[in-house]
């Protein structure tokens, strides 16, 4: 009984060990897995890209840089988690957004959503998602100014999601699936980013459970909805492939250090993030839900680990 305990509560894709692995390779492991993605959002968007990557990756190492010299720590960057925090907050924001508001992003989620907190496996909020977030409370405007992939004809400039959601507007699925498509740089193409989760997973760097309770909640509720009423609603395919739902469930809401270590934790965990996302975009004033639906899963991770811990054999949970 003891051991199958403790195979529930250690399974985990941990922040310093996962399958034997450390953190710097569990790291090196995700700035793989974005690589189609990066790849994409290059082919797309061009040197928009290139340039807000290499500002979000540089803002990042040097804000932990930095940070760990004032705060009296040894400055070590090989963890590589400073270098997959500044390519998410990159593929998470609007490709022509000004470089500077790029840079302070990463150092925001370098400064107040990681290091603050005592760095590395203490940060209680995904980092990126904690860098958008401000993003979004500072410039507002920026953060919702889309442009089109350069040299193609999309059917809009909006967003999938704001062009169902205001103008009733169905983005083709081939479209969201391939990336031509106005939206964040790494969102946009949904196939780059099954390409690096099936990485994630085949690697072992990545439990299943999280993404498989979002896509299993989200395309029941909407596929709810989509079926009363196909009119006003749309298709559960396309609250998968649209916005940053893929993005979120495979590489954010999977980040060993905010979400729960144990297995029935992970699964409410992923299903809740699934409920926030459908809830915001059908009755909110926000067409995209996901980063909000992470950070309040965030929240909740402490109290979800603390409900589902095994208790020791003989005793109470304390």
């Amino acid at each position: 009984m003891e051991s199958n305990q403790n195979s529930d509560y250690r399974l985990s894709y941990s922040p310093h060990i996962h399958n034997g692995t450390n953190t710097s390779e569990v790291m090196r492991g995700v700035t793989i897995a974005l690589l189609p993605a990066v790849a994409a959002g290059i082919y797309y968007f061009r040197l928009d890209a290139v340039y807000l990557l290499l500002t979000t990756v540089l803002a990042s190492l040097l804000s932990e840089a930095l940070m760990q010299k004032i705060l009296g720590r040894e400055v070590d960057l090989s963890d590589n988690s400073a270098l997959v925090t500044g390519i998410l907050v990159a593929l998470i924001l609007p490709p022509e957004i000004p470089l500077y508001a790029a840079g302070l992003g990463s150092v925001f989620a370098i400064v107040i959503g990681k290091q603050l907190f005592g760095g590395l496996g203490k940060n209680i909020f995904n980092p990126a998602l904690i860098g958008r977030a401000f993003l979004v409370a500072a410039y507002p405007v920026f953060m919702t100014t889309w442009t089109q992939p350069t040299g193609y004809d999309t059917v809009t400039s909006a967003t999938p999601l704001a062009a169902a959601k205001f103008d009733n507007v169905v983005t083709p699925l081939g479209r969201m699936f391939f990336g031509n498509i106005s939206g964040s740089l790494g969102e946009t193409s949904a196939v780059a980013l099954l390409i690096g989760g099936i990485y994630l997973l085949v690697k072992g760097y990545m439990d299943w459970r999280i993404p498989a309770a979002a896509f299993a909640s989200l395309l029941v509720l909407t596929g709810i909805l989509w079926g009363v009423n196909p009119a006003e609603y749309a298709s559960p395919l396309f609250h998968v492939l649209a916005g940053g739902f893929m993005i979120g469930a495979i590489y954010m809401a999977t980040d060993p250090t905010t979400s729960p270590v144990t297995k029935s934790g992970r699964w409410i965990f992923g299903a809740g993030v699934g409920v926030i996302t459908v809830i915001i975009r059908i009755w909110g004033g926000n067409p995209e839900g996901v980063m909000y639906s992470i950070l309040l899963m965030n929240a909740f991770r402490p109290l979800i680990d603390r409900f589902t811990t095994p208790a020791p054999f003989g005793g109470g949970k304390g």
